[in-house]
């Protein structure tokens, strides 16, 4: 009655989490970054004024200020958000053009209002101590007005917006009205004006925006001396254009930000390959999902088409949580959703292999007893969840970090992997469960046991029954082997070096799709042409190229892409990022603290789950895995971005993962056989570890391999380094952690109360079965 009672309340929970996701997926439409829907994204970082220091309160008054002149650009669904004490992500969909956006929203736009008190030779400089200073004049070429202190500033303005003057023929123009007592200062300020001869230059009044006069008109004859303009109002004249007289009203309107502001980091993505990345990750998705489904039903029969059936509610509630939780989906995380697919199949499978020992194992119990599918499946899920536990905990470390180190839009990497990590566990351990324990409750099932695949032992652990490998008799020649691997890695990283991107350099990279194609040496030479001899221009397929170069501003790309399209042709922007070099350096620090808090987070972790001996050796093995893909990538000249990052951590996360199974297999036998020695115990673990561990690396490489081929070109270098990563994480598992065990248990041997220590009673039976089939339960 018990068991029911679970089971009912379990079926209830998973129905309702369905639903709930279905709901979610159907109403809600997913939150898209950028780098997915094409747009400009632009991190600005506060300065120290003479006068106010850029703290949290002087960056929450100057997003308030950014996000008025945003609202003046007319930007659809713009976002704005402070990031730290210092700094404000702005994130403008649609803009193409990030020459507007940032010479907009980034200037400081100071603006004064001040009486002409002469005409100046020159030269412009900076104010005086009163305030007093001389400034080009905008309506006499050469010509520099002496200005007095500032009357007003922009803070007075009320409303500001620019006007077609039909009546007059002056053109373009921005109305400006004053609030409180700015209107009475403007109509002090004009008065005193007024009262100079109509030739005299003290009759003018200058209008002045960021060091520069925007205007500086003559008061009319009609003003009154001494008593101004009054009415709270006055219009800007100077020969705007339209688009001049826009930004112009949305800056004054916006107002002055109360500190300075630089632009730290600037990317532009284009609309094409936002969709041709959604497109072929979703393709992706698919082949990977059918390709890992269609695997495990061969392997597990029909408790692989129940996996598989779990597998996919495991994607719905896996979106519907993304959408649900208003987290922004971004490219790197369309991989994460997808690799979290060939993940989420290790729980299955963990749990299906401890079934299939529990069926297979010979029974002292009465006949019939090894037909009943329902107490292998029972034990099966509870024998794995220590196993699926520790691997995930592990993994979700890892994309923890991600989240907390991690910009942009790998931070929505962390997210989604960690939602998909979570996920996975809910749908192997719940849903799996249901629909399996309903299945064998099924008398045609009872009567076939054959089709669940519990009842079949399976070609590679019935030969490595029949002849385990003794691999920890060679135990110092496979660590030698390795040893020679990481020379070989070192030498890379220190002979050739690695490829470091933007992100961790600074700088500039475009991406350009050209109307033809692109010849690389004529390419090269236009950009060499431009004046920048520097640059590393490569081209990608036929219409694709990039131009790497020192941090440029807007008008130096603008320079480039012109003489780009001298020789291939018009050119649509794929994708446009610019680095600061102090960010650059910042983001290095992040990745070399995010690696190591990895290590020593899995050091923890493991020790406290398990002996010190057992997380040394995983540690070992996990920092091996990263720097032979960081000799692979310094080999193959690939980049370091940061991309490649949430790869680095991925890869922090499944070696551990991969190597926790092994262990925890270990620590079973080592509870029910003390007396035999580490090496035999280490080879019988990985013997009955090795079926899961290939079945698992396959759903994984599916998916990788999937990415790969249809991922397209922004996904291709991560797909390698994971791919890389598997397979290394696989095979440091049995040629390095373990061998590593053995030896620092062989150097450190367990106290006699240790290694005395009486197996557990319900493991007793299990240990008999193992002693006689190598399966151990």
């Amino acid at each position: 009655m018990p068991i029911r009672r679970a089971a009912f309340w379990r079926a209830l929970v998973a129905l309702a989490v369905v639903g709930v996701s279905f709901y979610v997926a159907l109403t809600t439409p997913p939150r898209l970054g950028l780098d997915l829907r094409g747009g400009t994204r632009i991190v600005l970082e506060t300065q120290d004024s003479l006068t106010v220091r850029a703290d949290a309160d002087a960056t929450d008054r100057a997003l308030e200020v950014l996000r008025r002149r945003v609202d003046g650009l007319g930007v659809a669904e713009p976002s704005l958000a402070r990031a730290g004490e210092r700094r404000i992500v702005v994130e403008l969909p649609g803009v193409q053009d990030p020459r507007e956006a940032a010479g907009v929203i980034g200037r400081t736009a100071q603006l004064t209002f001040h009486a002409v008190t002469a005409t100046a030779d020159g030269p412009a400089g900076p104010p005086a101590a009163d305030g007093s200073r001389v400034l080009a004049d905008p309506g006499l070429p050469g010509g520099h007005l002496r200005l007095g202190p500032p009357v007003l500033t922009g803070d007075g303005v009320k409303d500001a917006s620019a006007v077609l003057d039909t009546r007059t023929g002056l053109g373009w123009s921005i109305d400006l009205s004053f609030r409180g007592s700015a209107g009475d200062s403007w109509a002090r300020l004009t008065g005193e004006a007024a009262c100079a001869a109509p030739t005299d230059p003290a009759r003018r009044v200058a209008i002045v925006l960021d060091d520069r006069v925007l205007s500086a008109p003559g008061v009319q004859d009609s003003v009154p001396c001494g008593q101004g303009i009054t009415g709270g109002s006055t219009q800007i004249t100077g020969g705007f254009s339209a688009d001049e007289a826009r930004d112009l009203a949305a800056l004054v309107k916006g107002g002055a930000l109360p500190v300075p502001v630089t632009v730290i980091e600037q990317s532009t993505v284009g609309p094409t390959l936002g969709a041709e990345a959604i497109r072929a990750s979703a393709l992706a998705a698919a082949i990977g999902l059918l390709c890992t489904g269609a695997f495990v039903i061969a392997v597990y029969r029909l408790l692989g088409v129940l996996a598989t059936v779990a597998l996919a509610l495991y994607g719905l509630i896996s979106y519907a949580a993304v959408v649900a939780l208003g987290a922004t989906l971004t490219l790197p995380g369309l991989a994460g959703f997808v690799l979290a697919i060939g993940m989420a199949v290790d729980a299955n499978v963990l749990v299906f292999e401890r079934a299939r020992e529990e069926y297979t194992a010979p029974r002292a119990a009465g006949p019939g007893r090894e037909r009943d599918l329902r107490r292998p499946l029972r034990v099966g899920f509870a024998k794995a969840w220590s196993a699926v536990a520790d691997s995930n905990v592990t993994t979700l470390l890892a994309a923890g970090l991600l989240f907390v180190f991690a910009t942009g839009p790998v931070k929505g990497f962390g997210v989604t992997l960690s939602i998909g990590v979570l996920a996975s566990m809910f749908s192997a351990m719940l849903i799996t469960r249901l629909l399996a324990e309903w299945a064998v409750r099924r008398p045609a099932v009872a009567r076939r046991p054959t089709l669940t695949g519990m009842a079949t032992v399976g070609r590679l652990r019935t030969r490595l029954t029949r002849r385990p490998p003794r691999l920890m008799r060679h135990r110092r020649r496979w660590l030698g082997v390795c040893a020679g691997l990481l020379l070989l890695a070192v030498a890379g990283i220190g002979g050739r070096g690695l490829d470091f991107g933007v992100e961790f350099t600074g700088g500039r990279v475009a991406q350009y799709t050209a109307a033809q194609r692109v010849d690389a040496d004529a390419a090269r030479a236009a950009v060499v042409g431009a004046g920048f001899p520097q640059a590393v221009v490569q081209t990608t397929g036929d219409t694709g190229v990039s131009v790497r170069t020192k941090e440029t501003g807007d008008d130096q790309q603008q320079r480039i892409r012109e003489a780009l399209t001298g020789v291939a042709g018009e050119l649509s922007v794929e994708r446009d990022e610019l680095i600061g070099p102090s960010l650059g350096s910042e983001l290095r620090g992040y990745a070399l603290a995010a690696l190591g808090l990895a290590v020593a987070a899995q050091l923890l972790y493991l020790t406290i789950r398990f002996r010190w001996a057992f997380a040394a050796a995983a540690v070992i093995a996990m920092a091996q895995d990263l720097l032979l893909v960081l000799g692979l990538f310094a080999w193959l000249g690939k980049p370091v971005d940061s991309v490649f990052l949430a790869a680095l951590l991925t890869i922090v996360g499944y070696s551990v993962n991969d190597t926790v199974v092994v262990l925890d297999r270990l620590r079973e036998l080592r509870r029910t056989g003390a007396k035999a020695s580490w090496a035999d115990l280490a080879d019988r673990a990985v013997a009955q570890t090795l079926p899961r561990t290939v079945n698992t690396g396959m759903g994984a490489l599916f998916v990788l391999v999937a990415l790969a081929a249809f991922g397209g070109d922004s996904l291709a270098d991560f797909s390698v380094a994971l791919l890389a990563g598997v397979l290394l994480g696989t095979a440091s598992t049995v040629f390095t952690a373990m061998p590593v065990v053995v030896l620092l248990q062989e150097r450190f041997p367990d106290r006699p109360q240790e290694a005395e220590e009486a197996p557990a009673p319900h493991a007793a039976g299990a240990a008999r079965a193992g002693d006689h089939n190598g399966a151990v339960v």
